[in-house]
């Protein structure tokens, strides 16, 4: 990795940013999917697309804690879209909240549920039981899962063993302190498209500071990749792109055009 150069991040980790409204239809499908081509050899996955919360669930949270990060992964969304778009990938996306249930976490672990959410509390999930948990589960969680199975599925019925890449995004400080990398690649024991798709960010003109492993580790059992990518051999890597560099148009637009150029050498059949 290059000598990093790091940009200040704009300090607004904790307020709104750019929230997007919030539908209140009770309809609304719990995931959006975007075709794209099955024999492109990459599918997208949004795990914190959207900040939506149904009418018939109350988390009690205020609102003004849904334009922050612990209810979605701001920007993730909108760089997603842009990118399945450049690529013609086929893109899933969630339209819940991560408040309600994070389908980013195996369903043992003890964050699915969120009770508290750094420094929120999350009223309407502190006495969540069993049949509540499961209830979530069958109505958010598994309809996400099976979204990814069906461009999976597709890939390999096209002939085309698929890579599965994962949008996400990070705040710009932690704990106070700020963070350098502009962009992170998490990833677990495979390496394959991890290591060109690094490279080629450090071979970006905007002299990136990218985060190998950062500003998480990879690896976490029973995420979405564990469970899509790695239980079936697929290349995949987990992308973080800073908050503050893709809160607005012109950010999520520059960062899908990167990763665009990034990606399209790397996919088994070019888009």
């Amino acid at each position: 990795m290059r000598a990093p150069t790091p940009t200040t991040p704009a300090k607004t980790p904790s307020g709104p940013v750019n929230a997007p409204a919030r539908p209140e239809s009770p309809a609304i499908h719990p995931v959006e999917t975007l075709p794209g081509d099955p024999a492109c050899g990459l599918i997208l996955a949004c795990d914190h697309a959207s900040n939506h919360v149904p009418p018939d669930i109350d988390l009690g949270v205020a609102e003004t804690e849904f334009g922050r990060h612990i209810a979605y992964d701001i920007g993730a969304a909108a760089v997603t879209r842009a990118l399945a778009a450049h690529l013609n990938a086929p893109a899933i996306l969630t339209n819940f909240s991560r408040l309600i249930i994070d389908p980013n976490r195996g369903r043992a672990d003890p964050t699915l549920v969120m009770r508290l959410s750094d420094g929120a509390v999350v009223p309407g999930n502190a006495r969540i039981d069993a049949v509540g948990k499961a209830a979530r589960i069958a109505r958010f969680y598994e309809p996400f899962d099976r979204a990814i199975d069906a461009a999976v599925a597709a890939a390999q019925a096209a002939g085309v063993t698929p890579m599965l890449v994962t949008i996400h995004s990070f705040t710009p400080y932690w704990r106070g302190v700020a963070r350098p990398w502009q962009v992170g690649i998490l990833y677990d024991r495979d390496e394959r498209l991890v290591r060109p798709l690094i490279a080629a960010l450090e071979a970006d003109p905007a002299a990136l500071t990218v985060g190998d492993n950062e500003p998480y580790g990879g690896g976490l059992p029973g995420d979405t990749i564990d469970r899509h990518a790695t239980a079936r051999g697929l290349p995949n890597a987990l992308v973080e792109i800073r908050q503050d560099l893709i809160a607005g148009a012109e950010g999520q637009a520059e960062w899908a055009e990167r990763f665009a150029h990034a990606l399209r050498p790397l996919m088994p059949a070019r888009a």
